[in-house]
């Protein structure tokens, strides 16, 4: 009777936008949203969303490796916890947007999308920690619908009472970055319409940037045509990465894709790593996150950039770290 329900529920909601949700029962409700921005600026001015605690001088951890078992929920509380816990960024009351990487039509072992359990126990995490509402999306590369099914986080999120929203056209508005390559151009609104903001990338290669973590994640806050964008793919990660500046950053290497990246398709080209690494440097954990996949970060352009605009440091060392 409830399955019966369920279904009747989703196929309500999704109705009206004309999408068709296959076994809507199992994988739960999408949630459409108005598309409103919610973002002032003055004409002409740079829009940033800074979602950063405002922290003076403490001795908090910085950056958290967790590495010690298999299990990825159990690795994702203990990074988070050896952080300061969820309490450290989520109050009672705070809207909460959850960005994984859902951007492929993929199963975990293909280490293409962040690994379903990872972002279940975020979300489960900011629920405990007082959140009023907890959001899952991203703005995926192939088709959303099979993206957000087969990567499992649909199910995983929703399971946990998380609102999962699928990206549509209505949900992009036109924001003035003004960075060195992106100057205007249409940004997926649910990922600034927050009180908080935690981005769960994985880390994995990718054939232009070599690598894809923290920053390269944020390319699924845009609309438009993103592929003209990898002719300058440094620089528009930086630029991304300027406007973007999440509360909390929570990198999946609990199987890693080491070649063929960013979409994979071979299970042989990943790598079981059993590690969730979190940190409120961005740039600090894409400089730790590049060597898991065998790369340098003197290798990766758009670290430098990031440092060299204040958003993190590439000596990821210097923070204050705790291995668990």
């Amino acid at each position: 009777m409830s399955s019966e329900i369920d279904r009747r529920e989703a196929i309500k909601r999704v109705g009206t936008t004309g999408l068709v949700l296959a076994s809507s029962a199992a994988l739960g409700r999408a949630v459409w949203d108005q598309g409103g921005l919610g973002v002032a600026a003055r004409q002409g001015e740079r829009q940033i969303r800074d979602f950063q605690l405002k922290e003076g001088a403490n001795e908090l951890t910085q950056l958290a490796i967790a590495k010690t078992g298999a299990d990825p929920a159990a690795l994702t509380r203990a990074a988070v916890e050896a952080l300061g816990g969820m309490k450290r960024f989520i109050s009672r009351g705070d809207v909460v947007v959850v960005k994984p990487n859902i951007g492929w039509d993929r199963t975990p072992l293909h280490a293409a999308n962040t690994n379903p359990e990872v972002v279940a126990t975020v979300v489960q995490m900011a629920y405990e920690a007082g959140a009023k509402t907890v959001v899952v999306t991203d703005a995926s590369c192939n088709d959303p619908n099979r993206c957000f099914q087969r990567s499992g986080i649909w199910r995983a999120a929703y399971n946990q009472g998380a609102e999962v929203i699928l990206p549509t056209e209505h949900r992009f508005r036109g924001m003035r970055l003004k960075g060195e390559v992106l100057d205007e151009w249409p940004v997926y609104t649910p990922l600034i319409q927050a009180d908080k903001l935690i981005n769960i990338p994985v880390a994995k290669h990718h054939n232009l940037a070599k690598y894809t973590g923290a920053m390269k994640n944020w390319y699924g806050s845009l609309g438009g045509r993103r592929n003209r964008l990898h002719q300058s793919i440094d620089l528009s990660v930086a630029d991304l990465a300027t406007f973007l500046r999440p509360t909390l950053t929570v990198l999946d290497a609990t199987r890693v894709l080491v070649r063929n990246g960013p979409q994979g398709g071979n299970i042989d080209d990943t790598r079981v790593l059993n590690q969730v690494i979190a940190s409120i440097d961005q740039v600090a954990i894409d400089a730790y996150g590049c060597t898991l996949i065998g790369q340098k970060r003197e290798n990766i352009p758009y670290l430098a950039m990031g440092q060299e605009r204040g958003l993190g440091t590439i000596r990821w060392e210097s923070l204050r770290v705790k291995e668990v």
